[in-house]
């Protein structure tokens, strides 16, 4: 008799309301997001738009055609497909991700911008490998977490090794790229999975030295990001060769004040603020918006955070748990480096927003993964 998911699957019967309702006030949360990133977008894009091509708004209607629209017909599906499919798939589509990752140094293939291979250049779009590997690293992550229960996981050859072979093989392809931010990312998804799956606490420890090492070795083997680094320590020393950013960043979140300039009104977007609509835009955000409707932002993601950590506490299993855990691990840590850079309390990353930042990969793939978290919603043991 076939496996009830299998069977659900070939009967499509997986889009049937048979599951449970969703958790309501993530979901509200996050369409808010989503809504507010689309119109912060459309200020922040406008004098670049306009520069490029001509119109103050192709940015926003190119997030919105291959971004928004695609992301949201992903997110229902997966919100509605038993997240339990993907445990199943999980290995399969890591090992995709991963040659996706080795594609972008194919001369033809990979398509380099700013000094970086990190998009896989397919007719008209851009697809950023990285994005999808964060997702297919941490459903693989998960299953092989709950595969292993707690004390295989505290065994050093069963557990640890594993775990820091598959994390390293790949930091080492994100790196070349290179992509410090991305990698920082995933390693901060795969240190929180391993901790709640119950790590040994050595082995965390043993883990976090050899962290602390690569990130020494990263620094001084790329003069450009030893001067980076030393620019987080003294952002004065050079503020029109490589302070010249964070500069501009910190001018423009200080020149919001508390309640900001104006929606569309920025100074910093006329070219002045780099990566205005990238890893920037939450600058630009705070000089339009200020301080209040910067900390409102912040609050919304947190309280995201509390609704994706209550529906891993009532996920039905470890799998479901361990996948919450990721995608909610994603969105936190990688809005707070974002934050954290433009108001210099981390080296800057080149990482964008979640859901705000213009980009096409990182908003599909994020959909696509709140749809997933959504579903596990669905099956929650108990409502809160």
């Amino acid at each position: 008799m076939p496996r009830r998911g299998s069977a659900k699957l070939f009967r499509f019967s997986l889009f049937q309301s048979d599951q449970g309702k969703p958790d309501y006030f993530f979901v509200a949360a996050f369409f808010l997001l989503i809504f507010i990133g689309i119109v912060l977008l459309s200020s922040a894009s406008a004098v670049l738009s306009y520069q490029k091509f001509g119109t103050q708004h192709y940015y926003v209607i190119h997030q919105i055609l291959f971004g928004l629209l695609p992301g949201l017909i992903l997110f229902f599906i997966t919100s509605r497909i038993d997240y339990h499919v993907w445990q199943k798939f999980s290995l399969p589509l890591l090992v995709i991700s991963l040659i996706l990752l080795i594609l972008v140094f194919f001369p033809g293939i990979g398509f380099e911008y700013g000094g970086a291979r990190r998009w896989i250049h397919i007719g008209p779009l851009l697809l950023q490998p990285s994005e999808v590997v964060k997702l297919t690293f941490l459903l693989y992550l998960a299953s092989w977490l709950s595969s292993k229960g707690k004390n295989k996981l505290q065994d050093f050859s069963y557990g640890f090794l594993p775990f820091i072979v598959l994390i390293g093989t790949i930091a080492f392809l994100v790196i070349l790229q290179p992509d410090v931010g991305t990698m920082a990312v995933i390693a901060a998804i795969a240190f929180t999975m391993y901790f709640i799956g119950g790590a040994a606490v050595p082995h965390l420890a043993l883990a976090a030295g050899a962290a602390l090492t690569l990130f020494i070795v990263l620094i001084n083997t790329a003069a450009y990001r030893l001067k980076r680094f030393m620019t987080f320590l003294h952002p004065e020393l050079d503020p029109l060769g490589v302070g010249y950013h964070i500069n501009q960043a910190l001018l423009a979140v200080g020149s919001g004040g508390l309640f900001g300039r104006g929606f569309g009104h920025s100074r910093q977007k006329f070219a002045y603020l780099p990566e205005a609509t990238g890893d920037s835009i939450f600058a630009i955000i705070a000089e339009e918006m200020g301080f209040f409707f910067g900390a409102f932002l912040l609050c919304l993601y947190g309280f995201i955070a509390y609704r994706g950590l209550k529906i891993a506490r009532s996920a039905p299993d470890d799998f479901g748990k361990f996948v919450a855990i990721g995608i909610t691990a994603w969105i936190i840590f990688q809005a707070f480096i974002n934050i954290a850079a433009m108001v210099s309390l981390v080296p800057l990353t080149g990482i964008p927003l979640p859901f705000v930042s213009y980009g096409g990969s990182a908003l599909l793939v994020s959909l696509t993964s709140v749809g997933i978290l959504v579903n596990i919603s669905r099956h929650a043991k108990s409502r809160v």
